[in-house]
């Protein structure tokens, strides 16, 4: 059955038209190892910065909010346990090798506590190293605390690698100026802000979250590098990102 699941992964992946259409289906097929949340993005080489890598990968992810809002505030995102490891790793990792280690910290094992309390009891994550030495890393988390069969991470890391490429050849070809690309929900976030819209309103209009919104307008401000959600749909608008 995986087999012929992962089949229509590289089928439809091959086909999908845009980076958000790409991203639903790989979590679709996390679905079929009982992996609600996935998480993708591109971090620098450097050990404690973020960098646009040459072909300006986007952040994406279906974690819960109120993970998402906790991470962002503590960074995790950028010197948490899992990009540590996934520095040093070629291979995809269970968490809890991690979590088991004899080198991670006190602090280390705190994170993913804190994240197994927001629901994510375990996961796996494919780290993504590129020629140029730009590094993405994918993430893929479930509610239950069991080991991942073998099986499973094969085709997790197969899956990661197929959406990473896919990735680039999008902004690849898309790019309308480097760091300048938006995914089809920033769009549609920054295009309710154009028309005077709060994130309240936008996440009713859009059935997401006020946090989640609020996600993509920031993710908006920084590649438009903007310093106001007004001025980033104003930037939007004159580029014709956007219409009004």
């Amino acid at each position: 059955m995986f087999t012929i699941e992962f089949g229509r992964f590289l089928d439809q992946a091959d086909s999908a038209a845009q980076p958000d259409q790409l991203f639903d289906l790989l979590a679709a097929f996390a679905l079929n190892f009982d992996i609600p949340w996935v998480a993708y993005g591109p971090l620098a080489a450097d050990r404690w910065a973020f960098k646009r890598v040459k072909y300006d990968p986007q952040v994406v992810l279906n974690y819960p909010d109120e993970w998402q809002k906790r991470c962002s505030e503590m960074a995790y995102d950028r010197v948490g346990p899992v990009v540590k490891e996934s520095r040093k790793q070629r291979r995809a990792f269970q968490w809890s090798e991690v979590y088991n280690d004899v080198y991670t910290t006190e602090g280390e094992r705190r994170i993913f506590d804190e994240a197994a309390a927001f629901g994510l009891r375990s996961g796996i994550t494919v780290p993504l190293h590129g020629p140029d030495g730009s590094f993405a890393i994918t993430s893929f988390a479930q509610h239950s605390s069991g080991q991942f069969q073998n099986r499973a991470i094969s085709y997790l890391q197969l899956a990661a690698l197929h959406f990473h490429s896919r990735v680039g050849k999008f902004a690849d070809s898309n790019c309308i100026d480097e760091g300048a690309v938006l995914s089809g929900r920033e769009r549609e976030c920054i295009a309710w802000v154009a028309r005077g819209k709060s994130s309240s309103d936008i996440g009713t209009i859009l059935g997401i979250s006020k946090n989640t919104v609020d996600f993509h307008i920031k993710n908006v401000m920084r590649k438009l590098d903007t310093a106001s959600r007004t001025v980033a749909a104003i930037t939007a608008a004159t580029l014709g990102i956007i219409e009004l």
